[in-house]
C-alpha cells in the first residue's frame, strides 16, 4: 500500500510504501487493555501513617483481677483513657469504631497498582492503534473533522525543521485540518469536585505529530490546544488512543515511516 508525501506547501511531492503494519486487524480489547496498563503504572503509592489512631494513652483493662476492671460493669471491654480530665475519663479510643480510632482496613504503600502485560499483546496494541490511525471511519467515529482528507498524512522530513506554532499551524490549515484545529480550541469546564484540583477544564485531543528527529517542531505542535507530538522511538499507545479509544488523526514525517519500518 503507498501513500501520498506532501510538501510544506501542502503539495503531493512523492509516494512512499507503508509498512505492513499500517494493515494490521483493529483489536480494541487488546488496545485497551494496554492502555490501562500503561496508565496503571504511573500510580504513585500511597497509603496512611502505620501509628494513625494509634497515638493515645488508652489502654485495655478487661482482666479480672487488676485496678480499674471492667468486669461486672455496664461498659465495653475496650481500649479506654484512664485519669485524665472528667470529660474524657473513661473515653473508647484506638479500635476502629471509636472517635479518632485506627482505620480497619486503610490503604498500605506495599500494594500493587501496577497491571502487567504481555510484550507480545503490548506490540500488538501498537500496531493495531497505528492501523487505525488510518482508517477514515474509526477516525471519523472518534470525532475527528477529517472530511475530503486522505490518511495518512505524511510529509518530508523538512517539517521536523519548524520551530514556530503559527508555522505548524498555517501547515495544518493548507492540508484541510483547519475545523479540526478548531474543534481543538473549544475547552469546557469539568463539572464536579475536579475544578478544584488542578483540572478545571476538558480540552478535545487533536492531531497527534510523529518524527524521527527533533529539530525544534516538538516545542512548536506542543503549543497549538489539543496537538501532541512524539518521536517515533517513543511512540506509545496512550498517544495512539487517548482514553482507550482508537483513531487518534496522526502526521508523519517520511523518516518516522522508515524508523516504522525498522522497529
Amino acid at each position: 500500500m503507498k501513500a501520498n508525501v506532501y510538501d510544506l506547501n501542502g503539495k503531493v511531492k512523492g509516494q512512499i510504501e507503508l509498512p505492513s503494519v499500517f494493515s494490521t486487524p483493529l483489536r480494541e480489547d487488546v488496545i485497551r487493555r494496554a492502555f490501562l496498563a500503561l496508565q496503571s503504572q504511573q500510580r504513585q503509592a500511597y497509603g496512611t501513617d502505620p501509628e494513625a489512631g494509634l497515638r493515645s494513652s488508652a489502654h485495655y483493662h478487661g482482666k479480672r483481677r487488676m485496678r480499674y476492671q471492667m468486669i461486672n460493669r455496664d461498659m465495653a471491654r475496650l481500649p479506654r483513657l484512664h485519669r485524665t480530665t472528667p470529660h474524657l475519663t473513661f473515653r473508647v479510643r484506638l479500635v476502629p469504631q471509636a472517635v479518632k480510632g485506627r482505620r480497619a482496613h486503610p490503604p498500605k504503600v506495599e500494594k500493587i497498582l501496577a497491571q502487567k502485560i504481555n510484550n507480545k499483546e503490548l506490540m500488538l496494541a501498537l500496531k493495531s492503534a497505528i492501523s487505525a490511525s488510518c482508517n477514515i471511519d474509526i477516525v471519523k467515529k472518534r470525532g475527528h473533522k477529517v472530511d475530503g482528507i486522505k490518511l495518512p498524512i505524511i510529509f518530508d522530513d523538512s517539517i521536523q525543521k519548524i520551530k514556530k506554532a503559527k508555522e505548524f499551524e498555517q501547515l495544518l490549515e493548507k492540508i484541510g485540518l483547519d475545523k479540526e484545529i478548531e474543534r481543538c480550541k473549544d475547552r469546557r469546564e469539568r463539572a464536579g469536585r475536579g475544578k478544584m484540583r488542578g483540572r478545571r477544564y476538558k480540552n478535545k485531543k487533536g492531531p497527534l505529530l510523529i518524527v524521527a528527529k527533533d529539530e525544534g517542531v516538538l516545542k512548536a505542535a506542543r503549543n497549538i490546544p489539543g496537538v501532541d507530538a512524539v518521536l517515533a522511538e517513543d511512540l506509545s499507545v496512550e498517544d495512539l488512543a487517548p482514553g482507550a479509544h482508537p483513531g487518534r488523526i496522526t502526521i508523519w514525517s517520511k523518516s518516522a515511516i522508515e524508523a516504522i519500518k525498522e522497529m
